[in-house]
């Protein structure tokens, strides 16, 4: 008598399974038994767990995460609005400035106190202080040649930037900013508002404080508020006094 040969154990395609599944959701309804019986790799551990206890640990993990995504979004708006009356506070204490030295003391004021600037310093122009009755008072300076050329060079050919100053540069560029003979870094920017009105240096003796890396969006924004003002101020000292 010939025995029979038995025929090869069929396997399911896990992947047509997945797919099967995923086209009748509603497949465990009335099957929760089966459901407690499924098991899976556990997601800390080797071994298995209980589908059940892999949902909820899953969803535990969501959650978790979602928390954490909340609190680093209100902790972005928090500090967005620290940022923001910082700013408000800036920006109203220069347009509230007397005249150009008030200016300077407001934004040298401004940048101690809330923006950890230690040191600042605002290059102008002759044609900007030519119509004061006082030569200007520091953080304000006039703009020479050589200042000029060095800044212009430190900026090598952009808006603004953050760099490294050498000792020679803080001695030349912060030359009311003690002690001399100090390294550190800046955020530079030019003052335009039509054509070029100066430079503005934004220092600390620390050298890793202004990275290169950096954005000078805010930089720039500063610069542009200070052009205006210094423009409105020069107009101003212009004018013939009412008593003259």
């Amino acid at each position: 008598m010939t025995r029979a040969v038995p025929e090869p154990r069929k396997t399911l395609d896990p992947d047509r399974v997945a797919e099967w599944l995923a086209r009748h959701p509603d497949f465990f309804v009335g099957r929760e038994g089966l459901l407690q019986q499924l098991k899976v790799p556990h997601p800390e551990a080797r071994g298995t767990t209980s589908l059940l206890e892999r949902l909820v640990h899953d969803l535990r993990q969501r959650a978790e995460q979602a928390e954490s995504r909340l609190e680093h979004l209100l902790e972005s708006a928090r500090h967005n609005e620290v940022q923001y009356r910082r700013i408000r506070a800036l920006v109203l204490a220069l347009v509230e400035a007397e005249d150009a030295d008030a200016l300077s003391q407001a934004l040298a004021t401004q940048m101690a106190e809330h923006f950890q600037v230690p040191a600042i310093a605002l290059w102008c122009p002759d044609k900007l202080t030519d119509s004061e009755p006082l030569p200007p008072q520091p953080p304000r300076h006039v703009l020479d040649e050589h200042a000029g050329a060095r800044l212009a060079a430190l900026l090598d050919g952009r808006n603004s930037r953050c760099t490294r100053l050498s000792p020679t540069d803080w001695s030349r560029l912060l030359p009311h900013a003690q002690p001399l003979n100090q390294t550190g870094s800046c955020a530079l920017a030019r003052l335009t508002l039509g054509e070029p009105m100066g430079y503005l240096v934004l220092a600390s003796s620390n050298p890793e404080h202004f990275r290169a890396s950096m954005d000078t969006l805010f930089t720039e924004y500063v610069s542009d508020v200070l052009a205006r003002l210094l423009l409105r101020h020069s107009r101003t000292s212009e004018q013939p006094s009412a008593h003259a």
